[in-house]
């Protein structure tokens, strides 16, 4: 008897976890052997049933670290290492401190890249100091090359170059390859030109771009089968969020890791695929079943997060999309309200209903943070922030990253160049800063190894900097990230210049001591990897990684950007033809492929929503200079009539019909 109630007590402790997922995820936590496809809906809870299942092979013995977790997006991997922290400290068979046992390996696909790249990079020709390119690094360096061939920039734009390039390294090509491809013509060989010329000024400064950071973990994989035999017995089980997002590159790096155990689990939903644009490929999820033979496939069509009503038009809009695994997400939430939709004279019109309704919401007790606006282009911002301006409703746009701020990245630039004197990039960005008077000429000849040749005067001031240099490398390996963020402020300079400035200047100031403060979370580490955890933050750091500053405002963002995001209250605005689904300028027809994305793009939008959905759109917008006549979207004929209450125009700003005018009919 005894046994038999000793036995209930285990098999109910093992099991514990389990309690408050539905049937679906529990036979997704616990098909822990072989590949695993899992196919989540819009708010499915993915997330809860990933770090269920890291939890159940932690109970059944595995090692944490022999757990590798791929997320998208920093927060997305921040969010799934915060609920397994706190499933492993509150699970009452474990109960004992998440030290005992250790975390599973949770990153980016950048992050793991970077983290393989420093542990084998001398066996590609680098040092574990290698520096990483942001944009703005690599698209300096473009200019340069196209400079150095004698290329008119007019005719190779260097954003359009860097954007090639960049695409070429996503699909998991090589300059090799692309060179294997150019034949005589004549401007794929410029573009090859371009590429050599940028390929080597990243090899001088042992420096890597973006991309880079994919392309060479692959090509590391792929060419040394004892590193790829090491990370395979390394990370045991492999999950990967967001399938569908993978592109070529992504998909060869997650088919290296798999040993032979084929321990993988992906989690996707093809009727999120957005970022096709970027390289995402599509095939990848619909796949997975035929790259690993016996994948198991769960469902998990149960959606927390949304009403009845909002989720119904969901399920609308998306059921005419072809290429996708047939599902209806349902939700046990209660109706909620109709699904709002507005009709403007303009866009300033629209702007102002927007600003106006947040407003209300926020009057009513609801906190900004809690409403998001969304667009599918981001020139219609300019409109909505002046609106929000106007009617004093704070708001926030993503993309102003914290890390892409000047002073922010000159004190990280001071960082990089004190741990890797190659990085000419960061030398030439920080060398006066403060100023110091040293010119572009005496520059140049630093960099051609001239520095001897200098006047005493110059000569003095360029080894003061060098000495600054020295300093920081010092303190780096002596000190915790966050004094080594004070002592460049103070020792540089900056600290004096910047406080005797302006209040633009000030406010510079105070974002440097931000840093500062940020850089604590890294002063528990070892020294030196605390900063190179803080460069690696900077350089990896992406638009949702601004949502934690300035939290209590309304959130203003494209489409895109709120993938992953949810928010009680949402406005999806511009619902035009030809801007939203979008038409590129002089496009005559758009392919059925962009079509079906232009549908999934917008399935995404009304998903973010947990309490209220807002859709709008203007009679009249003003688009590169030109007033357009508009139709109303075809996605909002779409949605049936009965879950769409009609708003009344309100006062417009400026010209057009009168104000009591009804709604325009849009069926």
């Amino acid at each position: 008897m005894f046994c038999c109630l000793l036995s209930t007590l285990c098999y109910t402790l093992l099991v514990h976890h389990l309690k408050d997922l539905n049937e679906k995820q529990k036979e997704a936590v616990l098909h822990t052997k072989g590949p695993l496809l899992i196919l989540a809906g819009a708010g499915a809870g993915k997330t809860k049933t990933i770090s269920h299942r890291i939890l159940h092979l932690i109970k059944e013995g595995v090692a944490p670290h022999e757990i590798l977790a791929i997320t998208f997006t920093n927060k997305a991997g921040k969010e799934l290492k915060e609920r397994v922290h706190k499933l492993i400290e509150t699970d009452p068979e474990l109960n004992l401190p998440i030290s005992h046992f250790g975390m599973p390996f949770v990153s980016t696909f950048h992050s793991l890249g970077v983290h393989i790249l420093k542990e084998n990079a001398q066996k590609l020709g680098y040092t574990r100091h290698f520096t990483i390119y942001d944009r703005a690094d690599s698209l300096s360096t473009i200019k340069e090359a196209i400079k150095s061939l004698g290329l008119d920039p007019d005719q190779y734009e260097p954003g359009k170059m860097l954007h090639m390039i960049s695409w070429e390294k996503g699909e998991g090509k090589t300059l090799a390859d692309y060179q294997s491809r150019t034949g005589n013509n004549y401007f794929a060989q410029a573009v090859a030109g371009v590429w050599l010329a940028y390929e080597t000024a990243l090899k001088k400064e042992n420096a890597l771009d973006f991309d880079d950071l994919l392309l060479k973990t692959a090509e590391l994989l792929s060419k040394h089968p004892d590193v790829r035999a090491h990370y395979q017995k390394v990370w045991r089980y492999i999950h990967i969020d967001e399938y569908q997002d993978t592109n070529k590159v992504q998909y060869s790096l997650a088919k290296s890791l798999v040993g032979e155990e084929k321990n993988i689990c992906v989690v996707g939903d093809i009727d999120q695929t957005i970022y096709s644009w970027r390289g995402a490929d599509i095939s990848h999820i619909l796949h997975f079943e035929k790259d690993f033979a016996g994948a198991k496939s769960i469902l998990l069509e149960q959606n927390y997060r949304s009403t009845k009503t909002i989720l119904s038009a969901a399920n609308q809009i998306i059921k005419k999309n072809k290429v996708r695994v047939e599902k209806n997400l349902f939700t046990e939430n209660h109706d909620g309200e109709q699904i709002s939709l507005f009709v403007g004279y303009s866009e300033r019109d629209e702007a102002h209903f927007v600003a106006t309704e947040s407003a209300k919401l926020i009057a009513s007790g609801v906190l900004p943070e809690h409403i998001a606006v969304l667009y599918r282009a981001n020139f219609q911002s300019r409109v909505l922030e002046e609106a929000f301006l106007t009617h004093g409703v704070p708001y926030q746009v993503l993309g102003t990253k914290f890390f892409e701020r000047k002073e922010v990245k000159d004190i990280v630039s001071f960082m990089r160049a004190a741990l890797n004197p190659e990085s000419l990039a960061d030398i030439k960005r920080t060398i006066n800063i403060p100023a110091r008077g040293i010119g572009k000429t005496t520059i140049l000849k630093i960099f051609s190894g001239q520095k001897d040749g200098l006047p005493p005067a110059m000569r003095a001031k360029v080894d003061n900097f060098y000495r600054l240099l020295g300093k920081i490398k010092e303190k780096i390996e002596t000190d915790a990230p966050s004094r080594v963020v004070k002592f460049i402020l103070t020792e540089s300079g900056l600290e004096k210049e910047l406080s005797e400035g302006t209040a633009e200047e000030k406010e510079r100031l105070e974002n440097i001591r931000e840093l500062a403060t940020l850089a604590t979370k890294y002063d528990v580490l070892p020294l030196r990897d605390g900063i190179e955890k803080l460069i690696e933050e900077a350089a990896l750091a992406t638009d949702q990684d601004s949502l934690t500053k300035n939290e209590s405002a309304v959130k203003l963002m494209t489409v895109h950007a709120s993938k992953g995001l949810e928010f009680e209250y949402v406005f999806v605005t511009g619902l035009e033809a030809d801007l939203f689904p979008h038409k590129k300028i002089g496009e005559r027809r758009v392919s059925s492929a962009e079509e079906e994305e232009e549908r999934r793009l917008f399935y995404v939008a009304i998903t973010r929503a947990k309490k209220k959905l807002f859709l709008s759109y203007a009679d009249t917008r003003m688009i590169f200079g030109s007033q357009m006549i508009n139709v109303p979207s075809e996605f909002i004929i779409d949605i049936d009539s009965a879950l769409i209450h009609d708003m009344p125009r309100q006062s417009r700003w400026g010209g057009g019909q009168d104000d009591t005018e009804d709604s325009i009919v849009y069926l």
